[in-house]
């Protein structure tokens, strides 16, 4: 067996994905643990012909902005990549990435920087996929996010991320999975919470003995949360206690209520939610005869508020189940000034009767491909302001650069949102006018 190479290293920089990056003989090594500014003994875990992978095996020099893990997991689980990073340098990196990518990608350079948008960092997940395993040589089932390779559950007792109903109860929950009949069956448990209620979604790959629903059913009353069961696909879910769970979070500022099902997308992080609601509005700044445009609206967290502040406004989603839930969501909320429609943005919509529309403002919100697609076909004229909500700096940077150079906006300013404290995730937000 070989033994380990070390490096003595001087790390310049974070990575995307929260690694350090430092340079040995020319070469790239990206440091699993280490910081921006940190010197470090480090051990090569896999080699590549550009760069090398390497982890932390001791700090020499201490970056001043390097904290002490909250999470006992933390290096070993994969769902944090950042705990030992102050929040405040966390948010700033983040920056850093969406200014680089502006730089790198799309060529372009916001007029001005917001000042980021951060909330609590711990105890914000409402919404997150645990993966389950029985490992044979531990004798016990496990329930977490994958290690950080990959490859393997990662063995919790609690999670400082999850939303403390269950992120309290990670312990527990194994030992529910590892008592029932089918604990080889239960692939994964979906997490999912509204304002008043949290659901545990069980994706079982047999059916369930009378004994096992029994055991959950217990689990549930116990600790208060809605228990789903999921079969088979994501039609498949439906509740197994109680009968008829409801969940549903506010958007206070707009004093709406909207009702989902528990595999639909909602923003993972409730308080960020709200702030970038607010952000968003301020920014695209709607005035009382505006008709707004919604893309790739979801449920209608955009739509609902932008409602409250204009004319009209018309949401159009790929997704058929959220784009009636929305409609639900109006006449549930009295509001009659919206309309939905279901599309597919990725393909050119241009004869559709809602792009043949004028609209005075548009507001993005797609997924990590980003916008690309829409900008061809996008009902532009008379429309002076878009406000365009990243989950991804490289797309956002590449889109940014595309209704600069070749639509006539520019890029009045951008900022980071923390949306996913100790993560290396980077959520932002872009003003463009014309």
């Amino acid at each position: 067996m070989k033994a380990p190479i070390t490096l003595e290293l001087d790390v310049t920089n974070l990575s995307h994905d929260g690694r350090g990056v430092a340079r040995h003989e020319g070469k790239a090594v990206f440091v699993r643990g280490a910081l921006s500014g940190e010197k470090v003994i480090a051990r090569i875990v896999q080699r590549h012909r550009h760069y090398d992978d390497a982890q932390v095996e001791s700090v020499l020099q201490a970056s001043p902005d390097r904290v002490d893990p909250r999470c006992p997991h933390f290096g070993v689980c994969g769902g944090c990549a950042l705990q030992h990073l102050a929040p405040a340098a966390q948010i700033a990196a983040k920056q850093r990435v969406l200014a680089e990518n502006f730089e790198r990608i799309g060529h372009v350079e916001p007029k001005r920087w917001l000042a980021p948008l951060t909330s609590a960092v711990w105890g914000y997940r409402r919404k997150g996929r645990l993966s389950v395993k029985y490992v044979d040589k531990k004798g016990k089932a496990l329930v977490g996010f994958r290690e950080d390779n990959g490859r393997y559950v990662a063995d919790l007792t609690r999670c400082e991320v999850l939303t403390p109903a269950v992120g309290e109860r990670i312990e527990a929950l194994a030992a529910l999975v590892g008592s029932l009949q089918a604990v080889r069956e239960i692939a994964q448990i979906e997490i999912a919470a509204g304002d008043d209620t949290t659901a545990l979604i069980f994706r079982h790959l047999q059916p369930l003995s009378d004994s096992d629903r029994a055991a959950l059913v217990a689990f549930g009353q116990q600790h208060a949360l809605a228990i789903y069961l999921q079969p088979g696909g994501n039609d498949s879910v439906h509740p197994l206690w109680p009968e008829n769970p409801r969940l549903a979070f506010r958007i206070a500022a707009a004093d709406v209520e909207l009702e989902f099902r528990p595999l639909d997308f909602i923003q993972v992080n409730s308080a960020m939610n709200e702030a970038m609601i607010a952000h968003a509005l301020d920014l695209l700044d709607p005035k009382p005869e505006d008709r707004v445009l919604d893309l790739f609206c979801g449920l209608g967290n955009f739509t609902f508020p932008l409602a409250r502040r204009c004319a009209h406004v018309v949401g159009v989603e790929g997704e058929h189940g959220l784009v009636q839930r929305a409609k639900e969501n109006a006449a549930r909320n009295g509001i009659a000034n919206v309309e939905y429609h279901v599309a597919n943005l990725l393909d050119d919509q241009r004869d559709t009767p809602w792009a043949r529309q004028r609209f005075d403002r548009i507001l993005l919100d797609p997924p990590r491909s980003g916008a690309q697609a829409v900008f061809d076909y996008l009902p532009k004229k008379g429309c002076d302001r878009i406000v365009y909500v990243s989950c991804h700096p490289a797309s956002l940077a590449r889109d940014a650069g595309i209704l600069v150079e070749k639509h006539g906006f520019k890029l009045r300013a951008a900022g980071v949102m923390d949306m996913f404290p100790h993560t290396a995730h980077v959520e932002s937000i872009a003003l463009f006018e014309r």
